[in-house]
């Protein structure tokens, strides 16, 4: 399914209709759905539920609350980087490019390496890809809006649905960003099994910018997963609310408290939704009754942190070789170019 969005023209430019077009997936790639998840999720002896389903629209919205706190530094590194090393970042393709990017949220950081491209070029082509549509809507048309020279073609789906179906379709080199230690959500089989996928939509030569959060004090690490003011418990918990207004779920979410954890030697932090005390949840959608022992957790999200060899051999096993890395000042998060070989 093919969506605009209809929009005056800018300075001279295309109308923003014509810049912008959003491709749902169609129904054979949507297979699994949010229902299917969460009944498989809370059947089983380890409750837990995909991280994918955070961004709903005010999930989204939350998730841009986190990105402003002062205990989560991964933006604020990242988009350091980003603003330092945008232009060398591009320059090191040495040609003309057209971007895709795999969870582009809100583009906030997109927009310095649009920037730099179109420093370097007179268009740009820009594919986002992300699970919420009304997050890709918004971003996107700020965009268009922005950039005369740019065009986005955004798919609302999952990452792994459109690298396999190969429906991004590009004509000059191309360079995939996925940022924001987004890759630390998968384990490494998944990230390896995705950084594959990618080398396999694309050709030779076409580039990944891959942000990587840093292995660090578990401390810090904890407190960036679970600030004071409880923005981040929010926005766990927010999955539990999304059950019960579309499902007809009927949790309380008083009830539940969210617990972020660093194991150091699997260089992951864990996060989970713990039952205070035991208790029976009904999904009325899903026709489903779930018991909660008291203490009892749901896993909600895995962010593995990596050194700088952990990337080089993630890449190298999917068929990539690192050409530049770049980190912020604190050395807190990394930026690294993969090549495709």
């Amino acid at each position: 399914m093919l969506v605009t969005k209809n929009d005056p023209v800018n300075n001279g430019a295309a109308p923003v209709a014509e810049r912008f077009s959003l491709y749902s997936a169609p129904a054979p790639l949507q297979a699994v759905t949010f229902a299917d998840d969460v009944r498989l999720g809370l059947s089983a002896a380890q409750k837990r539920l995909p991280p994918k389903y955070f961004y709903d629209q005010l999930g989204s919205a939350l998730f841009e609350a986190i990105c402003d706190l002062p205990e989560y530094y991964l933006t604020r590194a990242e988009s350091e980087i980003l603003d330092r090393h945008a232009d060398e970042m591009l320059a090191a393709l040495d040609e003309p490019v057209e971007l895709v990017e795999l969870g582009s949220g809100s583009g906030r950081k997109t927009r310095l390496l649009i920037e730099a491209a179109l420093r370097r070029q007179e268009s740009l082509d820009y594919h986002p890809v992300d699970i919420s549509s009304s997050a890709l809507i918004a971003a996107s048309t700020a965009l268009v809006g922005a950039f005369p020279a740019l065009r986005v073609c955004a798919y609302a789906s999952d990452y792994f649905d459109v690298l396999a179906a190969r429906r991004v379709r590009t004509e000059r080199r191309t360079l995939t960003l996925f940022l924001g230690s987004n890759i630390g959500n998968y384990d490494p089989a998944h990230a390896g099994e995705l950084l594959r996928a990618v080398a396999r939509a694309f050709s030779p030569g076409d580039a990944l910018l891959l942000g990587t959060d840093l292995k660090k004090d578990p401390s810090v690490l904890e407190l960036a997963y679970n600030d004071p003011t409880g923005v981040t418990a929010a926005f766990d918990k927010n999955l539990l609310g999304r059950i019960n207004r579309e499902l007809g779920g009927t949790f309380d979410l008083r009830e539940f408290e969210h617990v972020a954890e660093y194991d150091a030697e699997r260089g992951v932090v864990q996060s989970f939704l713990v039952a205070q005390r035991a208790q029976v949840v009904e999904i009325e959608g899903l026709g489903l009754t779930v018991p909660f022992a008291d203490g009892e957790r749901i896993h909600t999200e895995s962010s593995y942190k990596f050194s700088e060899d952990d990337v080089a051999t993630v890449a190298a096993e999917a068929g990539f070789a690192v050409a530049r890395r770049w980190t912020d000042e604190r050395e807190r998060f990394a930026v690294s170019l993969l090549v495709a070989r």
